[in-house]
Formats: structure tokens, C-alpha cells, sequence
């Protein structure tokens, strides 16, 4: 058993650079940051940060502005929804997280690490606050370094098996999209609307390259390492990162941490559903199935690496299938995506905010961890 009782100081902003360097030099030490750099507040009067916000933001604006008869009318239809089922949705979407938290922990056990779920949980919803704030995923480098930051553990595998994770996440999306399209429009399937065509074509093309990946990953890695004119570090660095991720996942536990990651992702899609019960309007039909349909496409723009939360495309995403596909008014379209990404980003930035100023993970207060040896994935 291991107990990291020492102290860092440690930025969600500038020091993401030395992050990166870290992780590929383990024996690099992070510089001691200003205190102002400890503030998210910082981080947001970054110019990187201000840009990638305010240029989505600019064109919701404008979009609002060229709808504004339809517009206009969204604050009022919002003020008259079913708070009952806005909170039953809100439950239901932060249940996910200890299901994330305990799903991240089984992972990195296979890696050789044993935490408490607690731990992972925490660091976890953390790394969620960075990803809602700053672009380009950098949250899930965030949440390697982290774990780094509070135990002594190769950041390099840690990162590995958020990689793995984030493989199941779009796996599953991609095939429960399908699933829900099937179901939704089962009847009709020879009129599918070409949205809902060019949709279906993607998650099937998402699946094949995903597994294409991690196959080719798995047996021609370490042949490429050697036979590349790179320098030892760079393979030091793919060797363990290949550790993570295919040894976080064993033929064992891959049903069950695959049965977890479904109902993960039931819980987006029944946010949407009491988000759409609540504001109750009579132009959507949706249902379970058009709900998890359009959720997880939603789920999916956010893995675009372009705008913090997938700020402006979810939402013009999500905009065009209610309104192209299931016939929705612009109005009522609005209202669903507002009080939807209120619930799924806004309360994430502001409950997320408070947890990084409570939890003492961000400045390296320690944790316990369990070292164990973990199944070496065989050489391809």
C-alpha cells in the first residue's frame, strides 16, 4: 500500500503544457505555478480559451437573432415546464458519474492500480469541469495527470486507460444510435429520412474504424516502435500507454464493463426524455427510443475536440435532427436544447467549480493506491 501525503500546487491553465511533457517524461518536475494560475478564472482569460468559447457563442447569438419571432418566446415556454421532471432528470444524469467513476476504477485495476471508487469519482467529474471549459478534450489529459499528481502511478498508463474508455463510450453511442434508430423507425425503413441515412452510415463507419484501430493497435504496434527512427522515450511512452489500454480490458470483464457503459449512456438519453416530458410540448414525439436517438448524437458532437463541451455544434446538431427529422418547431427545439445543456454543462461548470475548490486532488493532497501487477499484453 501506498499513502502520497506530499503537497503540490498544481493550474488547471498554463501548466497543461508541462502536463503533456510529464506524461512523456515522468522524471520531469512540474514548476511550483503562481497562485493566480490556480484559478479557473485564470484559465478563462486565457486567449485560447476566450476564442474557442466566444466564436461558438457568436454564432448561437446570431442564430438566435435570425429566428427571433420563434426565438422570443423560448424564455417563456422554459418558465412553464414540470420542475418535477426537470429534476428527475437532473438526478438521473448525475447518477451516471458514480457509474463512470466505479466503470474508470475497474479499468485502471486491470492496469495495475487499485483505487477507491470514491477517488476515481471525484478526479473523474473533475477532469469534466476542465473539458467544459477548456477545448480540445484536454480534461482527459487532466485526469491522467491528476491521478499522477495524488499517487505515485505511470501517468502514461493512466492515460491509457481513459483512452480505452473513451473507445467503449463512442462504441457504444455509435451502436445504441443505431439501435434506437432501428427501433424508432423499424416501420418505415425503406422511407428513412437522408439525415437519419447519413447518421446510420456514420455510426457503422465510427464501430469499423474503431475496432480497425485497436486491432492494428494490438498487432502492429510494437513493430512500428521498432522499426521507426524514434527515440527510446517515445517507446518507453507507447509501451505503457499500450499497457493501459489493453490491459485495463480483459475477455472477462468486458461484458460487464460493457453492460455498465450501456447504461451509462441510458442515462443521457433519459435526460433528454423528462427534459422533453417536462417542457411537455405536443410539436415532439420522440419517445425513449428518439430521445436516446438524438442524446447520443448529441453525446457524439461533444466528442469533437474544437469548442469546450462541444459548445455550438451540439446544439446546432441536436437543432437540426429535432427539427429535420422528428418536425419539431424552432421553438420548441430551442427550449429542449436550453434547459437540456443547462443541465448537462451549465450545472456541470457550476457544481464543478465548487468541487474543485472543496476537494484537495487539484493540489496533490494524496490518495490511496494499491499497486498490483498487471497482465502484460502480449507483443505483436
Amino acid at each position: 500500500m501506498t499513502d502520497n501525503k506530499e503537497h503540490h500546487q498544481h493550474p488547471i491553465g498554463d501548466s497543461l503544457g508541462q502536463e503533456a511533457d510529464a506524461l512523456i517524461h515522468p522524471e520531469t518536475p512540474v514548476e511550483v505555478p503562481a497562485p493566480e494560475q490556480m484559478s479557473l478564472l485564470g484559465r478563462l482569460r486565457q486567449p485560447r480559451t476566450l476564442l474557442s468559447i466566444a466564436v461558438p457563442l457568436v454564432i448561437i447569438i446570431v442564430a438566435v437573432g435570425l429566428n427571433w419571432q420563434q426565438m422570443k418566446d423560448v424564455p417563456g415556454e422554459i418558465g412553464q415546464a414540470n420542475l418535477w421532471f426537470i429534476l428527475l432528470a437532473f438526478v438521473i444524469y448525475y447518477a451516471g458519474f458514480p457509474m463512470r467513476g466505479w466503470r474508470w476504477t475497474r479499468l485502471l485495476k486491470g492496469a495495475g492500480y487499485n483505487i477507491k471508487v470514491k477517488d476515481g469519482t471525484e478526479i473523474l467529474f473533475l477532469s469534466w469541469l476542465v473539458n467544459c471549459i477548456v477545448p480540445a478534450k484536454l480534461g482527459d489529459l487532466y485526469r491522467a495527470y491528476l491521478l499522477k499528481l495524488n499517487s505515485p502511478v505511470s501517468a502514461t498508463r493512466t492515460l491509457g486507460t481513459v483512452f480505452m474508455e473513451r473507445i467503449l463510450d463512442l462504441i457504444v453511442i455509435a451502436a445504441l444510435g443505431l439501435l434506437a434508430g432501428y427501433w424508432r423507425w423499424r416501420g418505415s425503413l425503406e422511407t428513412l429520412p437522408r439525415t437519419v441515412q447519413l447518421i446510420f452510415a456514420m455510426g457503422v463507419v465510427v464501430i469499423v474504424l474503431l475496432i480497425m484501430a485497436l486491432v492494428a493497435m494490438r498487432n502492429f504496434g510494437h513493430r512500428l516502435m521498432a522499426v521507426l527512427p524514434v527515440p527510446a522515450r517515445v517507446v518507453d511512452f507507447y509501451e505503457k500507454f499500450e499497457e493501459g489500454v489493453f490491459g485495463s480490458v480483459g475477455a472477462k470483464g468486458l461484458p460487464v464493463l460493457g453492460a455498465v457503459t450501456v447504461l451509462i449512456w441510458l442515462t443521457e438519453a433519459l435526460r433528454l426524455y423528462f427534459v422533453v416530458r417536462a417542457l411537455g410540448f405536443a410539436d415532439i414525439d420522440l419517445g425513449l427510443s428518439g430521445a436516446m436517438f438524438v442524446a447520443l448524437i448529441g453525446s457524439l458532437l461533444t466528442a469533437v475536440p474544437l469548442t469546450p463541451g462541444g459548445l455550438g455544434l451540439v446544439e446546432l446538431g441536436m437543432g437540426g435532427v429535432l427539427k429535420g427529422v422528428f418536425g419539431a418547431s424552432t421553438t420548441s427545439a430551442a427550449a429542449v436544447i436550453v434547459v437540456d445543456r443547462a443541465i448537462s454543462v451549465f450545472s456541470i461548470v457550476v457544481l464543478g467549480s465548487i468541487a474543485y475548490v472543496i476537494s484537495s486532488k487539484p493540489r496533490g493532497g494524496g490518495m490511496v493506491v494499491e499497486e498490483i501487477q498487471p497482465p502484460r499484453p502480449p507483443a505483436g
